[in-house]
């Protein structure tokens, strides 16, 4: 493995543990050149799936390779500052990946991928979810932001509205 610090291409491993509910493993490593500490993640990668990409204004389809860290960079970014654990978003993360690689396909749309992050995010952050949905669907306006907020609430009302008190 490379060192990110001087790319010296030998390292070793110091300690190696399961990471992710065993769906990874985490190894500490240090460069035998500079001595410098650093982590990596080892995942199985089931076959290689190439995500389809809607073309903006009538452009052409592109495609290009599944990125994890793409996606988890996009997750995390809807998850900042509400107090989400780490854990959470890797599980979630792991989660999609196992669904787009068991899939069967070679190929996946890039929308159903989003649509697979948004019913994660609602099930652990209605405000996570609100802010992924707000750049997927591409929000332009406030209104847009009411709009999709007042189903998120009237959803979370239905789901309550059922449990716990004795009805009619």
């Amino acid at each position: 493995m490379r060192c990110p610090f001087c790319a010296h291409e030998d390292s070793q491993v110091k300690d190696s543990r399961p990471a992710e509910d065993g769906s990874a493993i985490r190894r500490r490593r240090q460069c035998s050149k500079c001595g410098a500490r650093f982590t990596t993640f080892e995942r199985v990668q089931l076959r290689e799936v190439t995500i389809v990409k809607a073309g903006a204004g009538g452009a052409p389809q592109r495609r290009e390779p599944f990125d994890r860290a793409k996606l988890e960079r996009s997750v995390a970014l809807a998850c900042r500052k509400r107090g989400i654990a780490q854990e959470q978003i890797d599980q979630l993360v792991s989660g999609i990946q196992r669904q787009v690689e068991t899939a069967g396909e070679s190929e996946i749309a890039s929308a159903k991928i989003g649509e697979l992050v948004m019913d994660g995010l609602r099930q652990i952050d209605s405000v996570a979810y609100i802010r992924f949905a707000s750049v997927y669907r591409d929000f332009s306006e406030a209104r847009d932001f009411e709009e999709f907020a007042s189903t998120v609430t009237e959803a979370g009302e239905a789901k309550t509205s059922g449990t716990g008190k004795g009805g009619n």
